[in-house]
């Protein structure tokens, strides 16, 4: 699991609170986000794809299923697995072919994972990119999480955009392209704005 240090996401936060106002206040009343660390591996790929475009209750079904199958979810596992019973478990068609491809490519060596956190975010993100079944959203979400890239951001990512219409008090949600470009001003610290924006908005979503 990787995670930046306390030091590390307070000079974040500061760097980021001094150049914009919306963050600031996200700063000011959440004070350091909690990182959402995870382990760099192909169980956590899998689960950011299973829990993709459908509700986290059904997605949470799907995921206990499969965990059930295994006791851990590997790349060797899933490929040598009955794809009917695989599928039997609320994948569709499509998810279970991506999960089929990202173990291609892990047992492969076209992608190894091991590699991601020694790479500049952009040359990660494009080998993860070049896997198919892993979209720009799963890439920077594992590079985010996993792999602890404090610059990776889940470009179009709802929870962000709302997080940031309420921040700045707008009546409608900035477009994906008109966010990911305002984004870009928080570069080299997005993946520490993005935890800020989740954590605010977790907190207050309810009032």
């Amino acid at each position: 699991m990787a995670a930046p240090s306390a030091h590390q996401l307070r000079f974040a936060c500061e760097t980021l609170a001094d150049s914009d106002p919306a963050l600031a206040q996200a700063y000011a009343e959440v004070g350091l986000p909690m990182w959402r660390a995870t382990e760099a591996s192909y169980q956590t790929l899998a689960r950011i794809v299973v829990y993709q475009l459908i509700s986290t209750k059904a997605a949470d079904a799907i995921w206990k299923r499969i965990l059930a199958r295994y006791e851990r979810v590997s790349a060797s596992d899933v490929l040598l697995d009955d794809q009917e019973a695989l599928r039997a478990c609320g994948l569709s068609g499509p998810k279970l072919a991506h999960l089929n491809s990202i173990a291609t490519a892990i047992e492969s060596g076209a992608l190894n994972l091991d590699t991601l956190v020694a790479l500049p975010i952009d040359e990660a993100r494009k080998l993860l990119l070049n896997v198919k079944g892993i979209g720009p959203w799963s890439a920077d979400t594992f590079l985010m999480n996993a792999v602890g890239h404090l610059d990776a951001f889940p470009a179009g990512d709802v929870g962000l955009m709302e997080a940031h219409r309420r921040l700045n008090k707008l009546d409608d949600r900035l477009p994906v392209k008109a966010f990911n470009a305002l984004a870009e001003r928080w570069r080299p610290y997005r993946g520490v704005a993005a935890h800020l924006l989740y954590d605010w908005y977790n907190q207050t979503r309810n009032t």
